[in-house]
């Protein structure tokens, strides 16, 4: 089981990461905590503790987690990469809109570098496909902009496996981000082509919105309690024994959480563990 994964084949990463989407407040609206120096110093502590790939998205708040690692880690350090999502518009707790039109885009691309504070974005992912603007437009901004130093590689979120091969007939696509855990793997068919691509593959959701945490009395648990470890920590590390281009980025405002889950990295699944976590799925 390989820890590190270059993305886009020239950015190497170690393979678990952390998302920032725990640092906003429910429904992803306003900050998680009352004291935003809180969140700053569980930032660096994943950068201390080794992680050197940070998932973050302008509608994290809105612009809320955008703001919060770069206060916390810029200037970044050399081998960190941030990547982050726009195509989305949030406008409450859990009430969101696709905004795909090219001018949308640019707009959200060029807030991103700013509340970043970076002139190139490591990886800029869209949020969603506006199924009201073509494919080759949306990706076709994302490659204008790419041409232009504004992104470095470039990604999708929540796609089928036929909207991916599309978009990679459009442009080179660096990542993908899809929901996939332990019990949740309805995108197994995308993670095949992002395996026959090379391509990144970023789960959301995978401690399945904590319900994985949270497991008792299966072989979950079971396995859990054969490594001296908890089900989420073993979620993540079938994940990481899953597939190489698996890259999970769980979140958490906790830092006792945050450790936990980066001590997934160290645990080594027998044979026998994965046949009994591979038939829960």
């Amino acid at each position: 089981m390989g820890n590190i994964f270059a993305i886009g084949g020239e950015l190497p990463v170690r393979r678990l990461g952390f998302g920032t989407g725990g640092l906003a407040g429910p429904g992803y609206w306003g900050p998680r905590h009352d004291d935003p120096r809180r969140s700053v110093a569980l930032l660096r502590r994943a950068v201390e503790r080794g992680v050197t790939l940070i998932d973050t998205a302008d509608n994290y708040g809105p612009d809320v987690a955008e703001e919060l690692v770069a206060r916390a880690l810029h200037p970044y350090p050399d081998g960190l990469v941030i990547a982050t999502k726009g195509g989305v518009v949030r406008t409450g707790p859990d009430l969101w809109h696709i905004a795909g039109r090219p001018d949308d885009l640019r707009a959200m691309c060029e807030a991103s570098l700013r509340r970043l504070r970076t002139d190139t974005l490591d990886l800029y992912q869209l949020h969603r496909l506006d199924p009201q603007v073509p494919m080759a437009d949306q990706v076709g901004t994302l490659t204008e902009l790419q041409q232009a130093g504004k992104i470095r590689h470039i990604g999708l979120d929540s796609v089928s496996a036929a909207e991916l091969a599309q978009a990679q007939q459009l442009a080179p696509i660096a990542s993908v981000q899809n929901r996939y855990n332990l019990l949740d793997r309805a995108a197994e068919d995308v993670l095949e082509l992002c395996e026959r691509r090379g391509t990144a593959f970023l789960p959301w959701s995978p401690l399945g919105n904590g319900a994985l945490a949270e497991d008792a009395g299966t072989a979950l648990a079971t396995v859990a309690a054969r490594h001296g470890a908890t089900p989420g920590q073993i979620a993540l590390a079938w994940l990481l024994h899953r597939s190489p281009v698996l890259l999970p980025t769980p979140g958490t405002g906790s830092p006792a959480h945050l450790d936990e889950n980066l001590a997934a990295a160290g645990i080594a699944l027998t044979e026998g563990d994965l046949a009994q976590l591979d038939a829960l799925g």
